[in-house]
């Protein structure tokens, strides 16, 4: 097994990273546009004419919806777009392509077909719930000419394009003839694309890169497939996937989190990121934008995925369509690593329960133990080489009261909550247990760890426990040690620098 790195990055500082570099991104979006508006009141009495609620209007708000809802997401993780769609010559229309030319960064091409009616979505909310939603909408194909100007539109703007999005809300832009030709004009330039889809027939996508069903399009797309289950998602894309040539399905399962199912690899399952949902309006959006994106800039898929999944967990926690901002997705990242490290500090009853599923997926145990106050590269060396010969790292804490006995009423100088958490946060430790005895023996005796490691200023036969592992056929580890770092040197250090 490879040593581990000890600056490699957590997970989620990987995908932090990868959020800064969205902002290098171009991505070509094209789809339906259509106009959110939000009727906004308060409810206190019951209609006389019907049983209705009687809602009393206090602000209306609006904003770009659909495939403009995309470009929003596109700008707030600091893309830049260029938006192709078509619009009618009317008062929503003229209001869309208004908030498109607002959004910087964005090189706008609006076709407009005189007759035809913009999309207008009317949502009428009281108390942060939706009451009713009014649609005013037209739904035949573009016609003939508003086509060829958008392809012509495409053609022009390709080149500089890292990944090309198709918003299809099925109302007449992404007709199959205009949706297969930008297809072949992506995939001739070698430039990924990205469908969030519409309808029962996803052949009309071929050769995209990935479609971005929720689980109802899944089932509808595959025959009523079911979608019930980890297993029947994945089985449910693969035949997606093979029946309608695709290279990847990116499966959103509202509370279940999402499946990420490639042609030719196995399926990632991402459980949800939402602490709390209040509306899921425009989630679809920013998952494709995202994951666009992501590709645009070069992330591997699995990335964009995750990275998606965590920015959906961002927008369904507010209310409309909304946005998602890079800022905010990265603040996100770090708040979910932290939490993560959180979860790892358990107690002996859980721990036990871990291990015993870890073994039986035949995964090795270490582990080690200290007091771990104030952290410095010597512990850092120590975890990285002990998560190197395991696969599966438990780090033994000294309580507080532990400690205090083992080094003086001085120590320790952070406390066990502070110290258990910033081990936890090390992506080498897999779990954290405190234990307030002087030794680790209980723990050793209740975990029967494969490995166990000590640092090499021990021998053999000074290591608490050595005897026991070596009893029912573990190994002993001495780590090597770094050099003049240790918490006490630290301290002796603090205390000769500091002024008399």
């Amino acid at each position: 097994m490879p040593a581990a790195d000890p600056a490699a990055p957590t997970e989620a500082a990987a995908l932090i990273d990868w959020v800064d570099r969205l902002s290098a991104a171009r991505v070509l979006c094209v789809g339906d546009v259509m106009l959110d508006r939000y009727v906004h009141g308060a409810v206190d009495r019951v209609s006389p004419e019907a049983p209705i609620p009687v809602l009393r209007i206090q602000r209306e708000t609006a904003m770009l919806g659909g495939a403009g809802n995309v470009a929003r997401n596109l700008v707030g993780l600091g893309a830049d777009v260029v938006f192709l769609s078509v619009g009618g010559d009317d008062t929503a229309g003229a209001e869309v392509r208004a908030m498109l030319d607002a959004l910087p960064g964005v090189e706008t091409v609006l076709v407009t077909e005189p007759g035809r009616p913009t999309t207008l979505k009317t949502r009428f909310v009281a108390g942060g719930q939706q009451l009713l939603r009014a649609d005013a909408e037209h739904t035949t194909p573009v016609t003939e000419a508003g086509a060829g100007r958008l392809l012509a539109a495409a053609r022009d703007h390709l080149a500089g394009c890292g990944a090309v999005v198709l918003s299809d809300y099925g109302k007449g832009v992404l007709t199959p003839a205009v949706t297969a030709e930008l297809i072949a004009l992506a995939r001739a330039a070698g430039v990924p694309v990205i469908v969030d889809p519409k309808g029962s027939d996803h052949r009309r996508y071929a050769g995209a890169r990935v479609v971005t069903p929720n689980r109802a399009e899944l089932s509808e797309a595959t025959g009523g497939h079911p979608t019930d289950g980890d297993a029947a998602i994945e089985a449910a894309a693969r035949h997606l996937i093979g029946t309608c040539g695709l290279g990847a399905v990116l499966a959103t399962r509202s509370q279940e989190g999402m499946t990420l199912v490639t042609a030719d690899g196995p399926a990632e399952h991402l459980p949800t990121e939402a602490r709390e949902v209040f509306d899921v309006s425009g989630a679809g959006d920013t998952v494709v934008a995202t994951l666009a994106a992501a590709q645009a800039a070069g992330a591997p898929l699995s990335v964009g995925a995750r990275l998606a999944n965590a920015a959906a967990g961002l927008v369904v926690g507010k209310v409309g369509t909304a946005a998602v901002r890079a800022e905010d997705l990265a603040a996100a990242l770090h708040h979910q690593d932290l939490a993560r490290a959180e979860d790892k500090v358990v107690r002996l009853e859980t721990l036990l329960e871990t291990v015993e599923r870890w073994r039986r997926r035949g995964l090795r145990i270490g582990f080690t133990n200290g007091c771990f106050d104030l952290l410095h590269p010597g512990h850092v060396s120590l975890l990285a080489q002990a998560r190197a010969a395991c696969d599966r790292l438990v780090v033994g804490l000294n309580a507080d009261a532990s400690v205090r006995r083992l080094k003086g009423p001085s120590r320790p100088v952070q406390g066990e909550a502070a110290r258990a958490t910033v081990l936890a946060s090390l992506a080498d430790v897999d779990r954290v247990v405190l234990f307030g005895e002087d030794t680790p023996l209980r723990l050793i005796n209740a975990l029967r760890p494969d490995v166990l490691v000590k640092g090499a200023d021990y021998t053999i036969d000074t290591v608490v426990g050595a005897d026991v592992v070596q009893g029912y056929g573990g190994r002993v580890l001495l780590a090597r040690l770094e050099a003049g770092q240790s918490t006490t040197a630290t301290l002796e250090r603090i205390t000769l620098d500091r002024p008399s």
